[in-house]
């Protein structure tokens, strides 16, 4: 895309990498889609209490051009799955989800036909945040954790062929049971 793709692999371009990552971690915009209870807690991590805007967070994009970052904060209904995917779809890349909640995590206690069973199943999520709903610090701890994957992300010529790869096995469902050693 960059400079770093044009440079050979060495030293100049893990120094690339690092200032890359650095400004890459400091810079997240969050696209917030707070769909139930979770949402609640997701607005009090910005409030003055935890305040978001250390992390260089503090600006919600109500775009998705503009976001790099989605946090799915509560249940996904059927009815909104293409809405999410249409919004994940628009943002630009390097993007990155985070599922905050059980809801959004697993379907949590709705196991029926109205509620996606886990946001892996619409978009290709990078941090799982258990708890109904998860506390602030919860959220804070995963975006910690989500900051340093992003400073450790790789460049070159392959890193578009490793995030296809990426969100191919993040899509593709893993059966719920184990039959190998059922009687046939």
């Amino acid at each position: 895309m960059g400079l770093e793709e044009k440079l050979p692999s060495g030293f100049i371009l893990s120094t690339v990498e690092q200032v890359a990552g650095w400004a890459r971690k400091n810079s997240v915009w969050p696209a917030t889609f707070g769909l139930a209870c979770c949402a609640i807690e997701l607005m009090a991590a910005g409030g003055p209490k935890h305040d978001l805007a250390r992390f260089g967070m503090e600006r919600a994009s109500a775009s998705p051009r503009q976001a790099d970052l989605m946090i799915v904060a509560g249940r996904l209904s059927q009815k909104m799955a293409p809405i999410l995917r249409q919004i994940y779809d628009q943002m630009a890349e390097p993007k990155w989800v985070i599922a905050m909640g059980v809801c959004a995590s697993s379907g949590g206690m709705f196991n029926n036909y109205a509620i996606v069973q886990g946001v892996d199943h619409v978009v290709p999520v990078d941090i799982y945040l258990p708890g109904c709903p998860p506390r602030p610090e919860m959220l804070l701890d995963a975006i910690v954790k989500l900051h340093d994957k992003i400073q450790n992300m790789k460049f070159g010529v392959h890193r578009e062929r490793q995030i296809e790869e990426l969100e191919r096995r993040a899509l593709n469902p893993l059966p719920l049971v184990d039959d190998r050693g059922a009687v046939r």
